[in-house]
C-alpha cells in the first residue's frame, strides 16, 4: 500500500468515526442571553371563542439579543390531545414553549400568530420538533 492510499484510508476512518459520533450525540435547544423580565400582569381574559380553545399565557422570548413579549391568546391545539409546554428559564437557559403529546413534539411558530387559528391543524403542514 503506497503512502497516498494510506493517508485516503486514514481520512475516510477518521469521517466514518467523525459520522458514528454524532449520529449518538443528543441535542438540547436553549439559549443563554440571561433571564427575561419579570411577566406581565393579565387581569382581564377575552371571552373564550369556542369549547376547544385554550389559554395560552403571555411570555417573553428571545428575539436576537433581547427578549420580546408575546400576549396571551386563545387558540386550538395543534393536535387533539397535545397540551401546550410553557416556555421557562432555568439554570441559565431559555427554553421555548412547545406543544406535546401523543403524536410528539410541535413548536410554536410566531409567523402565524397572524392568522386566527395559529397552530391549529399545522402538524401535518410542517416539521415537528
Amino acid at each position: 500500500m503506497n503512502m497516498k492510499n494510506l493517508i485516503r484510508s486514514g481520512l475516510i476512518f477518521a469521517l466514518l468515526l467523525t459520522a458514528a459520533y454524532a449520529a449518538n450525540a443528543q441535542v438540547a435547544v436553549g439559549i443563554r442571553i440571561g433571564p427575561p423580565p419579570r411577566p406581565r400582569v393579565v387581569r382581564v381574559l377575552p371571552p373564550r371563542p369556542g369549547p376547544e380553545y385554550v389559554w395560552i399565557e403571555g411570555y417573553w422570548y428571545p428575539a436576537g439579543h433581547h427578549y420580546r413579549w408575546h400576549p396571551g391568546y386563545w387558540t386550538r391545539a395543534p393536535y387533539y390531545g397535545a397540551r401546550w409546554i410553557h416556555p421557562h428559564y432555568e439554570g441559565g437557559m431559555y427554553y421555548e414553549g412547545y406543544w406535546e403529546g401523543e403524536r410528539g413534539r410541535f413548536r410554536h411558530h410566531h409567523e402565524w400568530d397572524r392568522d386566527h387559528d395559529r397552530d391549529y391543524n399545522r402538524y401535518r403542514d410542517y416539521d415537528r420538533h
